[in-house]
């Protein structure tokens, strides 16, 4: 009611200085905190904002790095068993070969002969599959130890500290155990 009186009797700047006195805005004050607003504003872009953005930007980065070991380790892994594989499928198909041509010949020697010849195929067999059995134990141990490595370093590039060799133990024997 107030306002269509003092529109009727005064301009429209009277009926804003007087609405702003109701209120309580003081338009100095609003200034000065619209200042103090932009200043603060602009620092925390400067010296908070930035720099924590930055750090999330690295940690991620760090991450897919730590992913990409991973698949390379997996990629190696699969290559030495396809190689453990193929050292065996030689080792049983020489062995078998060998057999084949131990029969063949017992069949024109006497017995005696006949058993020799077996007995010798037979031990060739077992130091195939020794053979291949301690390279396949070779291969895997490297690979734990670099697939513990590999997991020491990531961690410690993903935890941004360093690593005690406590830490470093515990995560290469939990890797080896995973993988076993």
């Amino acid at each position: 009611m107030n306002l269509i009186i003092a529109a009727s009797n005064g301009s429209v700047t009277d009926i804003l200085r007087e609405t702003a006195d109701t209120f309580g805005w003081n338009w100095k004050l609003f200034l000065s905190q619209v200042i103090s607003f932009c200043i603060v504003a602009f620092l925390l872009q400067r010296f908070a904002y930035k720099p924590i953005l930055a750090v999330l930007e690295e940690r991620r980065r760090k991450i897919e790095e730590g992913q990409l070991n991973a698949e390379k380790i997996k990629k190696e892994l699969a290559e030495a068993e396809k190689r453990y594989q193929e050292i065996l499928a030689k080792a049983n198909a020489d062995a078998q070969k060998m057999i084949d041509e131990a029969r063949e010949s017992a069949a024109h020697l006497s017995e005696r002969k006949q058993q020799e010849a077996i007995t010798a195929a037979e031990q060739i067999i077992a130091k195939a599959r020794e053979a291949s059995a301690i390279e396949h134990e070779r291969t895997m141990e490297s690979l734990k130890r670099e697939l513990g490595r590999l997991v020491v370093d990531t961690t410690a590039k993903v935890a941004g500290k360093v690593l005690t060799p406590e830490d470093q133990r515990r995560l290469q024997e939990e890797a080896a155990r995973q993988l076993a």
